[in-house]
């Protein structure tokens, strides 16, 4: 993931000193351990300021709204609480070639700051503290104590020290070729790597597009170069220089990330803050994507591999049990046969009621014909009353089974990120699965209701119809039973875990042949089955599914189906 280097840092100060300075603080909301959302009001209206010391993603740029959701952290709550209604009037950096910014609060504009927010992008190491005129701590987004950092802890009441100076050469328009080159060639290395070490304000993604313009190999090493590539790289030298003595940037897209220089475009942005939202974002999903759909994958597989095992063994009892009217036939026969028990018999042979065939009886020799019976009269009943109470624990396994292979299906066809319904569509299966009691409680961002049963995969029959698939059973049971109407029809894989499907239709319209073999191709492409040349799909009006008493979520029942067999592998995506 791209970082925040200090050119992009003082490209995002420059346009929110150019467009959000000064301005009202309204809110301030944190929408994970990380971020903090401000609400800035100007005379054109209203935005929200992002400030993240994520170790991986820290940065500063204005967001999208926050989520209608209880905030409960503290840091918030503390920074509204002494900022709230004040004046955002500066943004200023704390040292020269830092990535560090002081945000100025005050009354009104043209005041005394009364409290300055300190925003520190440094890595793994970000931060953000709140101090009032003192420079006093008055709450910080993590606290660093002596344990942690002996060289500068970050504490409540203490004063807030600047992040130590750094060493290494401020580059300046002023420095000529030769000398540049002379910096740079002092100690033979890759040009990369000295050039990173000998100067402030570079990062590997700035350099890597510069040396790109340059025409230079990002491995060339310094003694490798010849004098007219040390032209073309000191021509890109000055015209980063410039930018930021200008304070003139061009933000774009980039085939790895971005930059503000206008270098490797793939596609150009005009707003600076919505370039750094979405990809921060962007990366940040796709992350927790890859993290909770291994979670959820691991925790299912266990899940299933211990049902298996459970059912393996109500499974083996119930064959136990089937011996049950074996051992009653077999203690009638010895009663009826009284007179053919010896004292001392192992076993004994005695003749079916009905086919007459012989049946071998196993005897305690130390019990007599009577008491023989009657053990086995009591292993009988011992076995029925084994299988009448397995019985129903088996079939409560096989429906617990059911519901979580139902689950891994949808899991399954979110195989790789690809927007932010994908992950969406993840926290609601990893939310379902907490309420089944699945898995236990964590802290996790949850979102509102509405987002979490609108996200429908979508598509167009070839006569134009809409197909509504469910991404997993929440959605499943939201369509089925909210979204259906009287004349639409409803698709599912027969008796094989997969998305419910509706085909939307207007009062009076039949849908062709071929929508409906279209919608079937659908349903079979999302379910268990989609590796299958051909899958069995039922369909009916959805008046005519039900949800039985105390299914768990995406169980369904129907009736007065027809059959379709659905071709997955003509599905295009």
């Amino acid at each position: 993931m791209q970082t925040v280097d200090f050119t992009t840092l003082i490209a995002v100060c420059s346009d929110i000193r150019a467009h959000w300075l000064p301005s009202r603080l309204e809110k301030v909301y944190q929408r994970d351990r990380y971020t903090i959302a401000i609400a800035l009001r100007t005379l054109v209206g209203r935005g929200w300021l992002d400030i993240s010391w994520h170790p991986q993603a820290a940065r500063m740029c204005i967001g999208d709204p926050p989520p209608r959701l209880p905030d409960t952290f503290t840091f918030s709550q503390q920074l509204i609480h002494m900022l709230g209604g004040l004046a955002l009037v500066a943004v200023e950096a704390i040292a020269p070639w830092e990535r560090a910014v002081d945000l100025q609060f005050a009354r009104r504009p043209g005041e005394s700051p009364l409290y300055h927010l300190y925003v520190e992008i440094m890595g793994k190491y970000s931060n953000v503290v709140l101090t009032d005129t003192d420079n006093l701590i008055i709450t910080v987004a993590h606290q660093v104590n002596e344990k942690k950092s002996s060289v500068r802890p970050l504490l409540t009441g203490q004063i807030y020290e600047k992040p130590p100076k750094l060493t290494n050469t401020i580059p300046t328009l002023e420095e000529s070729l030769q000398r540049w080159q002379e910096q740079v060639s002092l100690v033979p290395g890759a040009i990369k790597k000295q050039l990173l070490k000998n100067y402030r304000g570079l990062s590997p993604a700035l350099l890597e597009s510069m040396l790109h313009c340059a025409g230079i190999n990002s491995n060339s090493t310094n003694d490798s170069l010849t004098p007219d590539a040390w032209q073309e790289l000191f021509k890109y030298w000055q015209l980063w220089l410039q930018a930021l003595t200008a304070e003139k940037f061009q933000p774009v897209t980039t085939a790895h990330g971005y930059n503000v220089m206008g270098w490797q475009a793939v596609e150009t942005v005009n707003d600076i803050q919505e370039l750094l939202n979405h990809y921060y974002i962007n990366q940040l999903n796709q992350q927790q994507f890859s993290q909770l759909r291994h979670q959820l994958s691991q925790k299912l597989g266990n899940m299933l591999a211990k049902l298996g095992i459970k059912k393996q063994t109500f499974v083996d009892r119930l064959q136990q049990s089937q011996k049950a009217d074996e051992y009653r036939q077999q203690a009638d026969l010895l009663m009826a046969y009284l007179q053919s028990w010896q004292p001392g018999m192992a076993e004994i042979s005695l003749p079916d009621f009905e086919t007459g065939e012989p049946v071998n009886i196993a005897l305690q020799v130390d019990k007599t014909a009577v008491q023989n019976a009657q053990a086995l009269y009591k292993q009988h009943q011992k076995l029925k009353r084994a299988r009448d109470v397995v019985k129903p624990l088996l079939t409560e396994v096989q429906g617990e089974i059911d519901y979580l292979q139902q689950v891994e299906a949808a899991i399954a066809q979110v195989d790789e990120y690809k927007s932010s319904a994908d992950l969406q569509t993840l926290e609601e299966i990893h939310q379902e699965l907490i309420q089944q009691k699945y898995l236990d409680d964590q802290e996790y961002p949850r979102r509102s209701s509405k987002d979490a049963t609108s996200n429908f995969h979508r598509y167009q029959t070839p006569s134009g119809l809409e197909v509504l698939i469910g991404r997993n059973n929440s959605q499943n049971d939201y369509l089925s039973f909210r979204v259906a109407g009287d004349y639409d029809l409803w698709f599912h894989a027969q008796e094989i875990p997969g998305s419910h499907v509706l085909l939307r239709l207007e009062p009076g319209t039949v849908p062709e042949s071929t929508d409906l073999q279209f919608t079937a191709n659908l349903a079979a492409y999302y379910s268990r089955a989609r590796q299958s040349e051909q899958v069995p799909i039922v369909y009916t009006q959805p008046k005519h599914v039900y949800k039985p008493k105390g299914a768990k979520p995406g169980i369904a029942i129907y009736k007065q189906e027809r059959i379709l067999w659905g071709q997955p592998q003509l599905v295009k995506i």
